[in-house]
C-alpha cells in the first residue's frame, strides 16, 4: 500500500467516483488504499488467484490470463479511469527468469489496461528491471502521452522492481 501511496501522493491518479481495476489484487492492500481514495464513491474490480478479504468491490478469482477485457468492462460499469497493477510471479532467485515471467505479467496488465481504460486513463504497473523492461517501457509510450519510471521510497534497496506510471491514455496505436 506504502508504494501506491507515495505513487498517489506524486500523481494525483485516483479520485473519488473513478472506476478502477486492480490486477494482482490479492492480499488487497492496494484495493483498500483505492476504496479509501476513493471515498466510498466509484467502482473497484479486483483480479487475482485469490480474493481479498475486503467489502465494497466486485472481485474476479483468477488468473489475469484467463479474463476477458469484456468481463471487467461489464464488471465496472463502463471504461475504466484507472489501472494498476503490483502483480508478481512466484519468484525462483534466478533473475533471468523472474524478469521474464514478471514482465509477462506486466505485457498482460498493460494489454488489459489498453482494452479497458477510458481515453485519458492512467496505468500503473510493477515492473521487474531486466533486458526487456525498456521495451516494455517503449510500448507504453505509443498509448499514453506521459510514462515514467518511478522507484518508490517504500521499495527495498535490494529491489530490482520499479514502477511504470502512465498516464493520458489514447487508442492510437491499437492493436
Amino acid at each position: 500500500m506504502f508504494k501506491l501511496q507515495e505513487i498517489q501522493r506524486r500523481f494525483r491518479l485516483l479520485r473519488p467516483g473513478q472506476r478502477v481495476v486492480d490486477l494482482g489484487c490479492y492480499p488487497g492492500s492496494w484495493s483498500r488504499y483505492v476504496l479509501e481514495v476513493s471515498g466510498g464513491r466509484g467502482t473497484l474490480v479486483g483480479v487475482d488467484l485469490s480474493e481479498p478479504a475486503l467489502a465494497g468491490c466486485t472481485w474476479i478469482a483468477r488468473s489475469v490470463y484467463e479474463v476477458a477485457p469484456e468481463e471487467l468492462l461489464e464488471a465496472l460499469g463502463g471504461p475504466a479511469d484507472v489501472v494498476v497493477s503490483d502483480m508478481a510471479p512466484a519468484t525462483t532467485g534466478d533473475k533471468f527468469t523472474d524478469h521474464v515471467q514478471q514482465i509477462e505479467l506486466a505485457r498482460r496488465a498493460l494489454w488489459l489496461a489498453t482494452e479497458v481504460l477510458a481515453p485519458g486513463g492512467a496505468f500503473v504497473c510493477k515492473v521487474f528491471e531486466g533486458g526487456e523492461a525498456k521495451d516494455f517501457e517503449n510500448e507504453a509510450r505509443v498509448r499514453f502521452d506521459k510514462v515514467k519510471r518511478v522507484r518508490p521510497e517504500a521499495v527495498r534497496k535490494q529491489s530490482r522492481e520499479w514502477f511504470l506510471v502512465a498516464e493520458g491514455y489514447s487508442p492510437r496505436g491499437s492493436s
